[in-house]
């Protein structure tokens, strides 16, 4: 007998008042949860991001759809006019949805919005959504982990790199751990230069993810001393994710002649 997504899903009542923070995963509807999907077809207003991609809100059943921005270096709603906002939806009786790309825990905000709900008591769920890294990643046949290569992976955000009080990229070159970069293709000079400083050898493979999983989707593969004038050459822009080090080298090993359409080389 065939199921309905509510029935498989059985999440709790979507109710007038309540907010739920939802990940639209990577881009592609394909990478929706089941949960998120059933989410769309109950909100009754959806504020989301400028990572949201067209074909998610498609599946919306609702038509009042608020867009907040929230891409680097594109004009955004500031964050605080947002969580206002939800608050003041929740409390006209909305079924609001708070729809974010990729993970709302995931460089999201997403804990500030649900600590924001906590305080003015508005109910709330989190609907994790698949993190951008990962997806990207497994799309571009790089595996976040490898035995023999990588024994842990860093996901940092790069916006702002070599500023003070900014991660130490120096010490995280010392793991000789991969990293992922959310939002640090207009820093990856910086972000190399420190990498390398720290000990990473120049020769360290790098992969630039742009727009993965979406019909813009590119990407290239440079080394830590090349990449930032290949992204500068080829006009790589956000969004992007960038990813250094030997576990890029296993994208050329996977993407032979049985790598099936979906997972592109």
């Amino acid at each position: 007998m065939n199921e309905s997504i509510e029935t498989i899903v059985a999440a709790p009542e979507f109710a007038p008042g309540h907010v739920w923070l939802a990940g639209a995963g990577p881009g592609h509807p394909r990478y929706l949860t089941l949960e998120v999907a059933d989410a769309l077809a109950k909100a009754d207003v959806i504020v989301h991001d400028a990572l949201v991609s067209d074909g998610v809100l498609s599946l919306a059943k609702t038509p009042d759809l608020i867009f907040v921005g929230k891409r680097g270096g594109k004009p955004s709603v500031a964050q605080d006019d947002i969580t206002a906002r939800l608050i003041e939806l929740a409390r006209a009786g909305k079924r609001v949805l708070r729809l974010k790309g990729g993970d709302p825990f995931v460089f999201g905000r997403g804990g500030e919005e649900a600590e924001a709900l906590v305080r003015e008591n508005i109910p709330f769920r989190i609907l994790p959504g698949m993190t951008s890294a990962l997806a990207a990643l497994a799309a571009a046949n790089i595996p976040a982990t490898m035995r023999g290569i990588s024994r842990a992976i860093t996901l940092a955000t790069g916006h702002a790199a070599g500023t003070p009080g900014d991660l130490d990229w120096k010490a995280l070159a010392k793991t000789g751990e991969p990293i992922v970069v959310y939002m640090g293709v207009g820093t990856i000079g910086t972000i190399a230069q420190l990498l390398m400083e720290g000990g990473l050898s120049p020769e360290t493979p790098v992969a630039v993810l742009m727009a993965a999983t979406t019909p813009d989707e590119r990407s290239l593969t440079a080394t830590l001393a090349t990449v930032q004038a290949e992204v500068e050459r080829q006009n790589f822009v956000a969004p992007a994710l960038i990813v250094i080090g030997k576990i890029v080298s296993m994208r050329a090993v996977l993407s032979g002649r049985t790598a099936l359409p979906g997972n592109k080389p």
